[in-house]
């Protein structure tokens, strides 16, 4: 199997029905040399197919494994910033908010030591550039949570977030208020600990 077939596969999903992304992950994940490709192709932002591509990507990481990500790292913190459809930024913020919950697990996994500085860097620049410029409540709501995990250990970030939470996203919708509320809160707690 090539990028031909994975093209071909991706081509022939109609919808993002559960089914569809799912048959199309199983066969990367059946296949992991495609993954490379899966990859390039959620960051063709010229081409619509990348729209597809990313809600591979995104299952594959939500419920296969997102250890598959690792070797990609890279690739994918310096192309996130260049997503321009909407329906492939929401996948690809779920996977930042993803990354930053498995680095912050208590439990030992192989994210903590492949995600670098630099890395989490990029992520968080691309995530302040999603709250500040229009975007969908989900975009928004992955990206504070990213953020948040983020922001433990380096402390300018949880300052950075409130600001923008209480000044912007609290006047936009009822789903973004309540997880900007939600976030504060996590803020504030930590702040008194």
């Amino acid at each position: 199997m090539d990028i031909h077939f994975l093209t071909a596969s991706l081509h022939a999903m109609k919808t993002a029905k559960r089914e569809n992304r799912e048959k199309v992950a199983n066969i990367v994940c059946e296949n992991q040399q495609l993954f490379p490709h899966l990859v390039a192709t959620t960051f063709k932002t010229e081409d619509k197919i990348s729209i597809k591509a990313a809600w591979i990507l995104e299952w594959i990481c939500t419920h296969k494994d997102l250890n598959l990500m690792i070797p990609h790292l890279s690739v994918f913190t310096e192309n996130i910033q260049r997503l321009k459809f909407d329906s492939a930024i929401r996948p690809c913020a779920k996977i930042c908010e993803q990354l930053a919950k498995a680095f912050y697990a208590k439990e030992e996994n192989h994210i903590q030591t492949a995600l670098t500085k630099t890395h989490i860097d990029k992520i968080v620049a691309t995530g302040f550039d999603w709250l500040i410029t229009p975007q969908k409540i989900a975009v928004r709501a992955y990206t504070m949570d990213t953020l948040y995990f983020f922001g433990l250990q380096r402390t300018w970030i949880h300052p950075e977030l409130a600001h923008i939470i209480s000044t912007k996203i609290i006047h936009e919708s009822p789903g973004c208020k309540a997880r900007g509320k939600k976030i504060l809160n996590w803020i504030k707690k930590d702040t008194k600990s």
